[in-house]
This record gives structure tokens, C-alpha cells and sequence, in this order.
């Protein structure tokens, strides 16, 4: 389904919803003040009713027909919202994004494969281990004097090896105490879409992924 049939039908769905709201907050103040008329028109002469019950009552329907129209309102923004949603998604079809994950990728042009890491802080020494699907460590990539934040590595293969699947394993240390390391990996964005509301990306390689979860685009 195109975005310009996700926008109208969801515009069409709103407008229907919004309209359907106010027709009914509009009987109920209908309602309301039929009410009230006949209340005072047989109300007891001898003890009428004051300004102030006049007045309270009136305030309860302005109440509730104020709270309706911020409803309609904020109902409007969240399909406004889902829309630019959609459109902002839109553009990410095609690129890379850096999210968290232990995938390697592979350069096209070098055959070399790559990944990221985040370190929570500076580390004298960080090792990344290169695995394949069978769990077998194929080599490492050695780093030192890395700060903490976001570090990226590559490694060449031997010639013959089989790129497809290959994962990484980073341990960083800063002298004899460990730091934490969080893997970071490319993926490509193949489609967008909304779930409850929230923008989802069909990745590659990770499947769909809440939009929320992506650190960086390419």
C-alpha cells in the first residue's frame, strides 16, 4: 500500500472519528440545556433555584464539552503525527542505520567487514573477536587507547572466507578493569511502517525494528 493511500485512509478514518465526536458532545449539550429550561420553567416558585446552582450547572456541561474538544484535538495532532511519521520514514528507505546489534557488514568495494562499538568509558585495550555461524573464532581486530563513546573497526578476511552470517565479540579493559561495551551494527532499511502508532523499520538483516532504536543513519 502506497503512503498516500496510509495518509488518506487515516485522514478519512480522523475526519469521520472527529466528526462523529463533536455531533454527539453537541446532543449532549442539547440535551443538557432542554434539561435545565424545563427545570426552571417547573421549579418551585417558593423556592427557586439560585444563580449559583444556575451557574455550577452550566459550568459542568462547558466542562465536559471543553474536555471533548481537547480530545478531538489531540486526536487530530496523533494522526497528524502518524502521517509525518510515515513521510519521515519514508526517506530512510535504501540507507543504512547504526543501531545496537553484533552483526558484521560487509564494504562491497574492499570485502572487508565492519561493525561499531560503544564504550560507557575509556579503555587502554579493546578486542574484537570475529565469529562465524558456528561459533568459531576467525580473528581479531586489536585496539588501544580508545575514549569512551562510539568506535568503529574492520577487518580483512582470508581470502576464501565466507562473509555471510559472521558476528563479533568486543571485550574492552582499561588496565585490569573491565568496561562495558555495547556492539553496534549496520543495517539497510528495505520499508517503513506504523505499529500502534509507532514507525517501524523493515531492516535487512534485523527485521523489523522500532525506529526508536536507531543511534544513527547513514
Amino acid at each position: 500500500m502506497s503512503t498516500n493511500a496510509i495518509s488518506g485512509t487515516t485522514g478519512a478514518s480522523n475526519a469521520a472519528g472527529t466528526q462523529s465526536a463533536t455531533a454527539a458532545a453537541n446532543e449532549a449539550s442539547d440535551r443538557f440545556l432542554k434539561l435545565l429550561v424545563t427545570q426552571m420553567q417547573n421549579q418551585d416558585p417558593l423556592n427557586p433555584m439560585d444563580n449559583a446552582q444556575v451557574t455550577s450547572q452550566m459550568a459542568q456541561i462547558n466542562t465536559v464539552t471543553g474536555i471533548d474538544k481537547l480530545n478531538n484535538t489531540v486526536a487530530g495532532l496523533g494522526g497528524s503525527l502518524a502521517q509525518m511519521q510515515m513521510l519521515q520514514g519514508a526517506s530512510l528507505v535504501g540507507r543504512a542505520v547504526l543501531m545496537e546489534g553484533n552483526k558484521l557488514a560487509v564494504n562491497a568495494e574492499t570485502g572487508a567487514v565492519g561493525g561499531g562499538y560503544e564504550l560507557a568509558s575509556s579503555a587502554t585495550k579493546v578486542q574484537i573477536d570475529i565469529v562465524n555461524s558456528s561459533g568459531a573464532v576467525l580473528g581479531s581486530v586489536t585496539q588501544a587507547g580508545k575514549p569512551s563513546g562510539r568506535q568503529s573497526f574492520e577487518w580483512v578476511p582470508p581470502e576464501g572466507t565466507d562473509t555471510k552470517n559472521l558476528t563479533f565479540k568486543v571485550t574492552a579493559m582499561n588496565n585490569n578493569t573491565a568496561v562495558s561495551a555495547t556492539p553496534l551494527m549496520t543495517d539497510l532499511v528495505n520499508a517503513v511502517n506504523t505499529t500502534d502508532g509507532t514507525l517501524t523499520l523493515e531492516l535487512l538483516n534485523g527485521g523489523n525494528t522500532a525506529y526508536s532504536k536507531v543511534k544513527a543513519i547513514a
